[in-house]
């Protein structure tokens, strides 16, 4: 059956994509680029939430990319400076290849 957030209506609830498929997108987004580029939060969230969603989606990407962070598979970094992903940030983000990178090239 499908309802709607609220159960007022009839409008289907929207489907919140998982913290694993964030961290894919995040990965993907990444492995497409340059090993040295970086890309924006919002990239990813404008990838799997609707125009009209993806603002409200940006604690979940940040949030992911923290994890990732802390494993050291990416960096969060604000102009040249890697940020900690034990302490609270606001403001633009960007997302980087971290030293847990996997070595595409270990693998042939």
């Amino acid at each position: 059956m499908t309802g709607s957030a609220c159960g007022c209506c009839s409008r289907p609830e929207p489907v919140t994509p998982s913290d694993a498929r964030i961290a894919d997108a995040i990965r993907a987004l990444l492995a497409g680029r340059d090993a040295a580029a970086s890309i924006c939060p919002s990239e990813v969230a404008r990838q799997l939430w609707s125009d009209a969603a993806w603002r409200d989606a940006m604690p979940d990407v940040r949030r992911v990319a923290r994890g990732l962070a802390i494993a050291d598979v990416i960096v969060i970094t604000r102009a040249d400076t890697v940020l900690d992903p034990h302490r609270s940030f606001e403001g633009p983000v960007r997302l980087r290849r971290g030293r847990r990178w996997p070595d595409d090239a270990s693998n042939d």
